[in-house]
């Protein structure tokens, strides 16, 4: 509210500054999300993103490298950077301190773009354009403020975004459907609003020394024995996607960000041994992977057997292109307009 007031300032910065956020806890695909606009914008425009780097064990402003580690800079941040390695990605708690930081870099590696993750509820920042997510199965107008449900803020927050993505929809899904949500919104003339789903892509080996096949869901057979690992904050659309597929499924589930310790990984050795198959599999996803290669007490007996899924992000109904014009606008639009404060000055 003292936001609100004006009594706390915000702070607006002279390069294009997109805030990819939520209002809820967790779970609504931010990270792929901001890959997204990595691959749209890293073609054009030197970017970098910038996180808290949730759950590390460093302090202050760190720039991550190709050698990162999940504790150095949060398992996000490590797997954008080794994702993309030709993008700059920076963690600071201060978000303001942070893009400071990155703008005073040298002008060859200065960005000319900055991705805020997760950073709706940072409000000493006043991003350019602010993108917020929203997940199909509890969309933000239905739930509740914590502790009697899963929202930060009030519903009433959406008037700060700029852009409405709604995630994890499935491909069955409707038009009447996102009509009925449109409705329910009542967004006003100046906000858009767009559609998406989770695209799940071959299962990658994690060990590729060990092991260097890929394979698509369908490839495998559905009577070999899957464990799935998970730590992340709503796995449900993956195990749905795996039910589909095996009819020998084994989860073993963690809370989002968990950092596996010996215990946990004697909990997941005692359900492999009990797999027969003789192509049994670990898979994960890239959050889990990105924390699981770096334990020094991982079994080796798992290295050929331990695959992760990537996933990326698509847009229903063919917004796809309707999203990347309104992003790359927004970006032409802002340098424009800090070129001509700049040259006034």
């Amino acid at each position: 509210m003292l936001f609100e007031w004006k009594l706390f300032p915000s702070e607006r910065f002279p390069v294009p500054v997109i805030c990819v956020g939520n209002i809820s806890v967790g779970g609504t695909g931010k990270t792929p999300f901001t890959e997204y606009l990595i691959l749209l914008l890293k073609r054009q425009y030197r970017v970098a993103t910038l996180s808290r780097g949730y759950k590390r064990k460093t302090k202050g402003f760190v720039l991550a490298n190709a050698d990162c580690t999940a504790k150095e800079v949060g398992d996000e941040s490590c797997q954008v950077k080794h994702k993309f390695p030709d993008i700059t990605v920076a963690v600071d708690a201060n978000r303001r301190r942070g893009i400071r930081r990155l703008l005073a870099l040298p002008a060859e590696e200065r960005p000319h773009v900055i991705l805020l993750d997760d950073a709706m509820q940072h409000r000493y920042v006043s991003p350019s354009l602010i993108i917020m997510l929203t997940d199909y199965n509890h969309l933000y107008y239905k739930d509740f403020i914590l502790p009697a449900g899963n929202l930060r803020e009030s519903p009433r927050a959406v008037y700060r975004a700029d852009i409405i993505v709604v995630t994890k929809c499935g491909k069955d899904i409707k038009p009447t459907d996102l009509h009925i949500i449109e409705k329910k919104m009542s967004l006003t003339a100046n906000q858009h609003l767009y559609f998406s789903d989770i695209a799940y892509h071959k299962a990658e080996p994690l060990f590729p020394s060990t092991q260097s096949h890929s394979y698509s869901l369908s490839e495998i057979d559905k009577d070999e024995d899957i464990l799935l690992v998970t730590g992340i904050a709503n796995p449900a659309p993956l195990i749905d996607r795996m039910k589909s597929h095996f009819e020998n499924m084994h989860i073993c589930g963690f809370s989002d960000h968990h950092s596996f310790k010996q215990s946990d990984i004697r909990q997941i050795d005692s359900l492999f041994k009990k797999m027969t198959s003789s192509t049994r599999k670990i898979m994960c996803t890239e959050k889990d992977a990105v924390r699981l290669k770096s334990l020094a007490y991982l079994p080796d007996e798992w290295k050929p057997c331990l695959y992760y899924i990537p996933i990326s992000v698509e847009f229903l109904f063919g917004r796809g292109n309707s999203f990347d014009a309104r992003i790359l606008k927004h970006i032409i639009s802002t340098t424009n307009i800090q070129q001509k404060k700049d040259g006034k000055n």
